[in-house]
């Protein structure tokens, strides 16, 4: 295929390699990557704490610094997206399957089995739970994003450099990110994406089994997902194939509409009052505690430090392998933004709705449990549907849940094949659809192997893993930026405004 680089060669033979061991050996790999990940968490736990709160700060200094007023592109360029569906596109790239896999499940588990300092099932654990689901969902995540696609989007937009993770490095290093250690830095990002999404894509076709069995009676298993999972391929090779002008954007916005929509009736027929209070409440907590919370370690005996690796550093280090994927797609779609209006938006917008998100549907979840129906006792795909069972309008909601997890499944396949296309193509602003369409395919083909094998908690356990190295990537990527920022021809100009 024309264009294709070597990191395409080199991460698709990595990928077999890595399914067929996966394949052959489920049980040890799964015991192998659960030792690693927890090692990883439990040495390394203030690092990743360090390192998500200097992403904040980093992204605060830039967003008010004189360089915010820098364009990410041409000076006369204009935004290549409507303001609407940029941030349309963020979610549908950033976590939107996620939203509505842990939305009832995650606040839920805190507040009745794993509350973070309080005692399970107390008040105080209900609003912890939220305010830990903020946390976890909320501005360090998008700070982090933000950081690594501003650095993306400088380079591609501002500099012509290539869209690739190793040419953000140039600065650094100059002309050996053309060579073998380049090479090295993409693969690295390819094949974390590969992974973290096929992960993501065996878990919603899960949960949207889980969701035609609560409706329909159609039986959970491998064959019904294999189904699932090959319709939604069919349908994200469409959208890939029209490119990201139509497809993406048409489903984004569908994202968006679906999302507001069962945001809003959730609101209105469940506690809304109490959702209005705790959400006022909840958020004024995490605001509150932000510091604390994001300088936790929990070091002493009593502290906790069980709940601290299994939640907070889980989600940092899942985070930051998701990193090249998402942070990627931001940039493609970021162009003929300032910087200080981009790192606005990717912190400001995201955080807000996710904390509604999490307060409308946790605050729920929590009343009916309350009421005597155990939510906590079903798996974490089920939770959400059988919420939807205690209220009015129940069959409505779930059709609404599972049209919204699939159009959420197309556009992070989609824009998945999009990001992985531009990483083997040189940073091709538009990658070949044969190069976009092989990526689909592979990233469904791991999917279904992983279900088949039972092997998607491995593969998780081994993308987590991945991250740590990929954190280094990172903390050079950010000097690599201050220092092609400082060297702006208009910075004494800039200064003085």
């Amino acid at each position: 295929m024309r264009k294709v680089s070597k990191v395409f060669y080199i991460t698709l033979a990595l990928v077999a390699i890595g399914v067929i061991l996966g394949v052959l050996y489920p049980e040890e790999a799964k015991v192998i990557t659960e030792n690693i990940k927890g090692f990883v968490a439990t040495t390394f736990g203030w690092y990743y704490m360090l390192l998500m709160s200097a992403m904040v700060l980093l992204s605060i200094i830039v967003a008010v610094s004189p360089y915010g007023k820098v364009k990410l592109g041409k000076d006369d360029d204009k935004p290549d997206f409507s303001t609407p569906t940029w941030i349309a596109m963020l979610f549908s790239a950033g976590m939107g399957i996620g939203l509505v896999f842990y939305g009832a499940a995650e606040p839920l588990f805190h507040y009745v089995s794993d509350a973070p300092l309080s005692e399970e099932g107390t008040p105080q654990a209900f609003k912890e739970a939220l305010s830990a689901a903020y946390f976890h969902w909320g501005v360090h995540v998008w700070a982090m994003y933000a950081m690594v696609a501003l650095s993306l989007a400088y380079f591609q937009f501002r500099k012509q450099e290539p869209g690739l993770i190793s040419a953000t490095l140039k600065p650094l290093f100059g002309d050996k990110m053309n060579g073998p250690w380049g090479v090295l830095i993409d693969v690295l990002a390819v094949f974390a994406t590969v992974f973290g999404v096929a992960t993501t894509l065996g878990f919603g076709a899960a949960q949207i089994n889980g969701g035609l069995n609560h409706l329909f009676g159609i039986e959970v298993g491998f064959t019904s997902q294999f189904f699932i999972i090959a319709v939604v391929t069919v349908l994200f090779l469409i959208s890939a194939w029209s490119g990201i002008g139509k497809g993406i954007k048409y489903l984004s916005n569908t994202n968006m509409v679906l999302a507001v929509l069962l945001l809003i009736v959730v609101l209105i027929i469940g506690p809304t009052l109490l959702i209005l209070n705790m959400f006022t409440e909840t958020f004024g907590l995490y605001l509150q505690n932000l510091l604390e919370m994001s300088f936790r370690t929990a070091p002493l005996e009593g502290d906790n430090r069980g709940w601290l690796d299994g939640w907070t550093i889980f989600y940092w280090a899942w985070w930051v392998s998701w990193a090249p994927f998402v942070g990627m797609f931001i940039a493609r779609v970021s162009r003929g933004r300032t910087i200080r209006s981009f790192i606005t938006g990717v912190l400001v917008i995201p955080t807000l709705f996710i904390s509604i998100w999490y307060a409308v549907f946790g605050t729920t979840a929590g009343t009916i449990q309350d009421s005597g129906v155990d939510l906590s006792q079903y798996a974490t795909e089920l939770v959400l549907f059988n919420m939807f069972d205690q209220m009015p309008m129940s069959i409505i909601l779930s059709v609404i849940a599972i049209l919204l997890i699939g159009s959420f499944f197309i556009t992070s396949a989609d824009s998945a094949t999009f990001v992985l296309g531009m990483q083997t193509t040189n940073g091709s602003l538009i990658p070949p659809a044969q190069v976009k369409i092989v990526w689909g395919i592979a990233q469904s083909a791991v999917a279904l192997i992983l279900l088949y094998v039972g092997g998607l908690q491995a593969i998780q356990n081994t993308i987590i893993s991945a991250a740590l190295p990929f954190s280094f990537v990172m903390i050079l990527m950010m000097f690599a930026l201050f220092k092609a920022l400082s060297n702006e021809e208009d910075v004494q100009e800039l200064k003085k405004k």
